[in-house]
């Protein structure tokens, strides 16, 4: 615990300090550490690149990677409210049920809903955590989650919701590559019977995947034929409000 006290302390030193870095000899002194231990800390700061040195002054400032977590960060706040004009548009658009959804402690969880002209009677989902693996939104946070979240799922016991749910490991880890491939996921019937859906990627400043977008309907109006030209308006959509959280890159596969 000590040892992320001081780190913690460098990365506010550096931060009050700007531009013009810091040197080990005045962490080390702040600290009140020998140089030795004030240049140990920083090098495990600068090998998660949340510490870079400037040129070749032998100084020290704050490194990229706390800019990638303060976009993520970022994203995470302006999703809501980035993301409602583009599901709203989609919901009309569509005419059926449109949500936000984020990974969280290794489920779906939707955050933000719209109604559709057809779903009048349409279940609330906000707030309601679905399975990664049964979920076309889960399958979407799930390919391109964190490698170790993805093999931990791959090597689990999935469970069966519908006669039609993925519950093979292989088979699943098939689905993830057809959905990285194509760029949006589907479930057929996988989660309830008689519920088909579809989602898409959502980007931040970064790049990174933070949320999925996905529509849901009943299958006989949401139908298997149904779902290139509606994924293909979904991950418009997706884009667009990748747009708006800062991300203007290709996508990524």
């Amino acid at each position: 615990m000590q040892s992320v006290d001081r780190a913690i302390a460098i990365l506010y030193l550096l931060a009050e300090r700007g531009r013009d870095g810091v040197g080990v000899t005045e962490v080390a002194t702040e600290l009140g550490v020998h140089k030795s231990t004030a240049f140990r800390l920083i090098m495990a700061l600068e090998n998660g690149d949340l510490v870079e040195q400037v040129e070749e002054r032998g100084k020290y400032h704050l490194g990229r990677g706390i800019l990638r977590l303060a976009g993520a960060t970022t994203a995470q706040l302006e999703l809501p409210t980035e993301s409602r004009p583009v599901c709203k548009r989609l919901a009309v658009e569509l005419g059926e049920t449109v949500n936000l959804a984020i990974i969280d402690t290794g489920e779906a969880t939707n955050i933000l809903q719209e109604y559709g002209s057809s779903a009048i009677t349409g279940r609330n989902w906000i707030g309601q955590r679905t399975p990664l693996h049964a979920t076309a939104s889960g399958k979407v946070l799930l390919t391109w989650s964190d490698r170790a979240e993805t093999k931990e799922v791959l090597a689990s016991t999935l469970e069966r919701y519908t006669p039609r749910t993925i519950t093979d490991n292989s088979a699943l880890k098939a689905e993830l590559t057809r959905v990285r491939e194509q760029g949006w996921a589907s479930t057929v019937e996988e989660f309830e019977v008689g519920l088909n859906a579809l989602a898409a990627p959502v980007r931040n400043a970064a790049g990174d995947v933070v949320a999925s977008v996905g529509v849901s309907g009943p299958s006989y109006r949401l139908t298997v034929e149904s779902f290139p030209e509606v994924a293909d308006r979904l991950m418009d959509g997706a884009r667009e409000i990748s747009t708006r959280l800062g991300w203007f890159g290709p996508a990524q596969r």
